[in-house]
C-alpha cells in the first residue's frame, strides 16, 4: 500500500498542498484530477521523492519515501516517474533507449522484451530510428516504454498522453493501462483529460485550492458530482434551480445538470436564449442565457440560431438522483 499522510507543501510562501491524505492499494489505478495549478504535478514529485516534504510522511508498504535531503540520488528504486520532460537519449535509437535498463547478459530476453514494448507503444517500424528524429508525441511513447521496461512496482504518470496525436491516444490508452492492470503495477496518473479517468481509473481524487475536495470511483463522481467544479472536470454543466425545471416543486434548491441531460422543448421548461453553438460532430454544444442572465449549456441535435428562444427539460429521474445525492453530502 502507498500511504500519503497529512502532506503539506509550499513554494516559498505559497502553499500549494495542504493536509493531503491518500491510501492506494497495490495494483490500484488512481487518477489525480483538477484544474491547472492545483498541485497535481507537485504531488507526484513529492511521492517520488524529488522534493523534500515540509509536513507529513509518505510510505510504500513499510518503506518511507524521503527527498533529496536524505538521498544522494532522488527517487525510490521501486518507483518510476514519467514527467512531461521525457529524459531520453537523443543520439541513440528507439530500441536502444527502451532496452537501456535491460540486462545484456540475456540477449534473447532483451530482444523479446524490447519488441514487446515497441508493439505496446505502436512504434515497431521506428525501432532503428534515432530518438532526435522523432516527433514530440513519438518521443513521449518511447519514454513510456522506457519506464515500463524497468518493471516498477509503482508508476507515476504526469499527463502521459499530452503530446500524442488524438487518433493514436485511444489505442495507446488501452494498451498502456491494460498492461499496467495485468501486471498489477500501482499507477497514479495526474491528468486533465477525462478519457484517462473514466474508462481506466479505479478511483479519482479531486484537488482544488490545495486540498482534496472529493474522492470516489470515477463514475460515481461523474454521476453524482458534489460541486459544479467536479462536474466541469468531466463535461460542460450548469447549476439550475429545481423549481424552474419543475414549476410544481416547492424548493429553491439548485442541482447540477450536464449539457447532454437537457432535452429541448418547443413550449415548456427552463426558458433560455441561444448565444453560441459549437459543432461537436454528433451534436451542437449550445451556450445560452436564462432569464436571470446565467449561462446554461445544453446539447442540441440541430444548429440553433443566435437569439432563438427554446425551453429545456430534465428527466425527473435525473433530478431525483441529484437531490438525493445532495442530501447525503
Amino acid at each position: 500500500m502507498l500511504r500519503v499522510e497529512n502532506l503539506s507543501f509550499s513554494y516559498d510562501e505559497l502553499e500549494v498542498l495542504s493536509s493531503i491524505d491518500i491510501r492506494i492499494q497495490r495494483g490500484e489505478h488512481v487518477a489525480i484530477i483538477g484544474e491547472s495549478g492545483c498541485g497535481k504535478s507537485t504531488l507526484l514529485k513529492l511521492i517520488y521523492g524529488l522534493m523534500d516534504l515540509e509536513h507529513g510522511e509518505i510510505f510504500w508498504e513499510d518503506e518511507q519515501i524521503l527527498g533529496p535531503a536524505y538521498n544522494l540520488v532522488p527517487g525510490a528504486p521501486f518507483m518510476k516517474y514519467l514527467s512531461q520532460d521525457f529524459d531520453l537519449m537523443p543520439f541513440i535509437t528507439v530500441a536502444e533507449n527502451i532496452s537501456q535498463y535491460l540486462s545484456v547478459f540475456y540477449p534473447d530476453e532483451l530482444k523479446q522484451r524490447t519488441q514487446e514494448l515497441l508493439e505496446l507503444i505502436e512504434l515497431t517500424d521506428f525501432a532503428n530510428k534515432k530518438v532526435k528524429t522523432l516527433s514530440g508525441g513519438q518521443q513521449q511513447r518511447v519514454a513510456l516504454a522506457r519506464v515500463l521496461a524497468q518493471k516498477p512496482e509503482v508508476l507515476l504518470l504526469d499527463e502521459p498522453f499530452g503530446h500524442i496525436d488524438n487518433f493514436l491516444k485511444n489505442s495507446l490508452r488501452r494498451n498502456i493501462f491494460n498492461y499496467l492492470k495485468e501486471n498489477r503495477i500501482t499507477t497514479i496518473v495526474a491528468t486533465h483529460d477525462v478519457h484517462d479517468v473514466l474508462p481506466f481509473a479505479d478511483r479519482a481524487v479531486v484537488l482544488r485550492n490545495k486540498e482534496i475536495i472529493a474522492r470516489a470511483r470515477p463514475m460515481e463522481l461523474y454521476r453524482n458530482p458534489k460541486s459544479l467544479y467536479v462536474a466541469s472536470l468531466f463535461s460542460e454543466a450548469s447549476m439550475i434551480a429545481i423549481d424552474v425545471l419543475k414549476t410544481y416543486a416547492n424548493t429553491k434548491r439548485k442541482i447540477i445538470v450536464y449539457a447532454h441531460e437537457f432535452r429541448v422543448s418547443p413550449s415548456s421548461g427552463l426558458q433560455v436564449t441561444v448565444e453560441k453553438a459549437y459543432p461537436m460532430g454528433s451534436h451542437y454544444l449550445t451556450e445560452s442565457k436564462n432569464e436571470d442572465g446565467e449561462t446554461v449549456f445544453f446539447n442540441a441535435e440541430q444548429l440553433l440560431p443566435k437569439g432563438k428562444v427554446v425551453y429545456l427539460n430534465v428527466a425527473i429521474e435525473t433530478i431525483n438522483q441529484r437531490i438525493q445525492e445532495a442530501t447525503t453530502i
